[in-house]
């Protein structure tokens, strides 16, 4: 296997175990096991778990972007841009239930840590939150747009919370319906002329 082909390998399987176990639970061995290198070989690629960490929080970022690129060129409107961020609730329903939203449950584990980081992790929260802040300047929402970006991450990582606290699928559909619904009471809030 070529290095770099090894070095995503770890990245992927970090990445996975980061999430279902925690950044703190997961050791270099449980790394190494799933990539079924030896320790040597992992060390060629990452001297530390921060660099790891690092990397990962790296592809979360980057296959996010990739994703909001390809939800804005299938959307018809900005609307179907923010119904599609709802609606990765739903997609992604069984996992969350098991563990968590990956996004919130790093960003929270890192600052219980006092991780360095923390604030790189909390980037990703900042690319949702500046993506749809776009979605609703283009609808027309102005000086609102930020603040519905916000409610929306919010109500998300609720939504997140409380399907793995209860493993609720009706709970998480139904609080998808209940978002689509305040999202269709906003967009009806927008004056005409901004429209």
């Amino acid at each position: 296997m070529k290095a770099a082909e090894t070095r995503e390998e770890i990245i992927t399987a970090a990445d996975k175990l980061f999430y279902e176990q925690g950044f703190e639970a997961t050791s270099f061995s449980h790394i190494a096991e799933a990539v079924k290198i030896s320790r040597g070989n992992f060390y060629y690629h990452f001297k530390t778990k921060d660099d790891i960490l690092s990397a990962v929080i790296a592809r979360r970022i980057s296959d996010r972007e990739a994703l909001l690129v390809q939800w804005e060129g299938a959307a018809k409107s900005p609307k179907d841009c923010i119904i599609a961020f709802i609606h990765i609730l739903i997609q992604n329903q069984s996992k969350i239930m098991l563990y968590g939203c990956p996004i919130g449950t790093l960003s929270t584990e890192l600052a219980k840590l006092d991780h360095p980081g923390a604030s790189d992790a909390n980037r990703l929260f900042d690319l949702f939150r500046t993506w749809l802040e776009r979605q609703f300047q283009a609808l027309g929402c102005g000086g609102e747009s930020n603040h519905h970006a916000m409610h929306i991450l919010m109500r998300s990582q609720g939504i997140a919370t409380l399907a793995n606290a209860f493993k609720d699928e009706a709970f998480v559909r139904a609080e998808v319906t209940a978002l689509e619904d305040w999202l269709d009471q906003v967009i009806a809030e927008i004056p005409a002329s901004t429209a």
